[in-house]
């Protein structure tokens, strides 16, 4: 494949793989409401484990992992994986998706200052206008779904709470993307996936066993188990895999452009599969989404 069908393809990657989080995020809360927070971690964690069993088998050319490598791992599977998917469920179950939309819309720039700080990536003009468009967008997006569900109703308390543990999760979810570009330089993404996602099952199985001890797996509704196991894949498998095959060939201040695609598919799915209203405001956030997308994977122009 040749550099420029390379670079469509990460794209791809990048885009899938944030839509997917955006369509799982907002299929959280029935979850969250029929399952206690921790076994609902347990769970996805145990389920994505079964599913990658097959790629924790090291290959013959992957060099042995040093210290460091190892610390790297243990930091993306702690952060990017236990640690946000505890901010993440804890605090949209304790505020609204709307004031979510408005937190997790500042990743892209997170993203961007973290790869420039610890990466020591050069961000120019263009991408920090298609950040700028993208979080416009989500913003633009959120404050129309304020008027809609009418945040004041929430306990304030309980809300702020919520919304702290969102901007965790959106620590953890920049800092996961810029140590997931330093992994793929020595293991594939088969590999990252799998082994994240088990350190994270070690982590969460002695809040997992203590939050199943006394629960009644009677008590859901039958369609939450199918709903569940989506979830698991999508979020332990899919979502990571995807990310990191893409963000193997795309500077991560550039792959977080992508990260506008995580908010936006969660309004597509509250639209297309929740019911919700579709409105022209709701166009133009797409719009000013969208085309900062376009801006940062046009061609750089070549210097003769």
């Amino acid at each position: 494949m040749n550099r420029a069908g390379s670079r469509l393809a990460a794209y791809a990657c990048l885009a899938l793989s944030m839509s997917l989080v955006g369509s799982y995020i907002a299929l959280t809360r029935p979850l969250v409401t029929a399952l206690p927070v921790f076994l609902l971690a347990w769970l996805r964690f145990g389920i994505g484990g079964l599913a990658m069993l097959r790629w924790l088998r090291k290959p013959a050319n992957e060099p042995t992992l040093d210290l460091r490598t190892r610390g790297l791992i243990f930091l993306e599977s702690f952060l990017g994986n236990f640690l946000f998917t505890l901010c993440m469920v804890t605090g949209i179950s304790m505020t609204s998706a709307v004031s979510a939309g408005v937190i997790l819309s500042a990743i892209p720039g997170m993203v961007a200052l973290f790869s420039w700080y610890f990466l020591k990536e050069s961000i120019g003009p263009r991408t920090w206008a298609s950040l700028a468009l993208g979080m416009g967008g989500i913003a633009l997006l959120a404050l129309v779904q304020a008027d809609d569900h009418g945040v004041d109703q929430l306990d304030t308390g309980k809300m702020w709470l919520g919304n702290a543990l969102i901007f965790c999760a959106v620590l953890c979810e920049s800092a996961y993307a810029v140590i997931g570009k330093r992994l793929t330089a020595v293991l594939s993404p088969k590999r990252i996936s799998a082994i994240i996602n088990l350190c994270s099952l070690a982590l969460i199985t002695p809040l997992g066993l203590y939050a199943a001890w006394d629960f009644d797996f009677t008590a859901p509704a039958g369609w939450i188990w199918p709903l569940l196991v989506f979830y698991s894949l999508a979020a332990s498998v899919w979502t990571v895999w995807l990310w990191m095959t893409g963000v193997r060939s795309v500077p991560a201040s550039q792959a977080a452009v992508f990260m506008v695609l995580m908010p936006l598919g969660t309004a597509a799915v509250g639209v297309l599969v929740l019911g919700e209203s579709f409105t022209t405001v709701h166009v133009y956030a797409f719009i000013l989404a969208l085309a900062g997308l376009v801006l940062a994977t046009l061609p750089a122009r070549v210097k003769s």
